[in-house]
């Protein structure tokens, strides 16, 4: 994808600052996604029921992602819009194991994901399992990426995929519970399920990148915008569960070899993830963490102070509602190196305004 997207007519100047960030780690630089009310959003809202669902049609869902990236040309922040396969989630792992795929709709985010129940009754029909590229979910998500590509060309990004990795891929298998008892009682099956789940893992991201061109030799996400390099997106959730010291044994060896495979990644923590943060901020390639904010858990634009102590100069990506994000833009107590998320913005004008206080924020 060359230069310049129709839908991030601002492109150069929005790269550079992104680059600024994940590739200097700049402490001294703020940058913003600005989310205003969205026409296409509410109107998926309107055709559209939260719950389980069939596999989406995927030229309405091209449609949306077109839609969606047209809205943000007006909006003057630092966002590289871009599509996401999120069908393409845990039911695209399970389901080229013959997995029973079942897909969620989430109608106020405009979102689809996938899943599925355990493949297996227990450890003992592993050696059973069996790969494909010719299976119907592989070359459903070869068909779905390839029309992606086709329809964004020229006009916005395709966000890379998630993997299911180590521990959870391991929940593919025999679900969470029996993982995490495997850890004790039968911890060679699940270096099984990790040695298989990296193969997996690595088929379907190298398809990917060889699909999908990089943008001016970065990836693309919606998360963090844009990185430069051939950028992975993993997760680390099955560890919110556990110690820093199950995480060290099982977590991250895994990830930094899948990481060294291409030009790093990035990863999410959940509020009771938090106590992973120094840990999996020293991950061998890892380019950004974004926080995220759970009921029950304090907010992590309120402790971002806390964050950065735990984490160094580790570019972080950030939720906040406007209302609290503009009070500390005017009262200049904004935490430096985050792109923060910025929700609930009333309108476009609204947004662009922000944005000009946003650039010329200095430390």
């Amino acid at each position: 994808m060359g230069s310049e997207l129709s839908c991030c007519p601002r492109e150069r100047y929005v790269l550079a600052r992104l680059r600024q960030l994940y590739e200097r780690r700049s402490q001294d630089v703020i940058l913003a996604r600005m989310n205003v009310p969205s026409p296409a959003l509410s109107e998926f809202a309107r055709t559209h029921s939260s719950g389980f669902c069939e596999y989406p049609d995927i030229e309405d869902r091209l449609a949306f992602w077109a839609a969606r990236a047209r809205e943000r040309m007006e909006i003057h922040d630092d966002s590289v819009p871009s599509a996401c396969l999120s069908e393409m989630d845990q039911g695209l792992y399970g389901g080229m194991f013959g997995g029973d795929v079942r897909f969620l709709c989430d109608a106020r985010a405009g979102w689809i994901s996938s899943m599925v129940p355990p493949l297996l009754a227990d450890w003992s029909e592993f050696d059973a399992l069996s790969f494909d590229r010719e299976c119907v979910w592989y070359r459903r998500y070869a068909a779905q990426l390839r029309a992606f590509v086709d329809s964004a060309e020229g006009k916005y990004g395709i966000s890379h995929l998630i993997l299911i990795n180590h521990l959870n891929f391991a929940f593919e298998l025999v679900g969470a519970t029996q993982t995490y008892m495997a850890l004790y009682e039968e911890p060679y099956m699940v270096r099984q399920a990790t040695s298989l789940a990296h193969d997996v893992n690595l088929c379907v991201q190298r398809h990917f990148f060889e699909t999908v061109p990089l943008l001016n030799g970065g990836t693309c996400g919606l998360t963090v915008q844009w990185v430069p390099g051939r950028i992975l997106s993993e997760s680390v959730d099955p560890f919110h569960m556990t110690s820093v010291d199950c995480f060290e044994e099982w977590g991250r060896a895994p990830i930094d070899r899948m990481f060294a495979e291409f030009d790093g990644g990035i990863v999410h923590i959940h509020g009771n993830g938090r106590h992973l943060l120094p840990a999996v901020a020293s991950l061998n390639g890892l380019k950004a963490i974004m926080l995220g904010d759970d009921r029950g858990y304090p907010r992590s634009f309120d402790i971002l102070s806390e964050v950065r102590r735990h984490v160094g100069n580790m570019p972080l990506t950030c939720p906040v509602a406007f209302r609290d994000f503009d009070r500390a833009l005017k009262e200049r107590t904004l935490i430096g190196g985050v792109l923060y998320d910025v929700t609930d913005v009333p309108d476009g004008d609204t947004a662009n305004r922000c944005m000009d206080a946003v650039r010329k924020y200095r430390f």
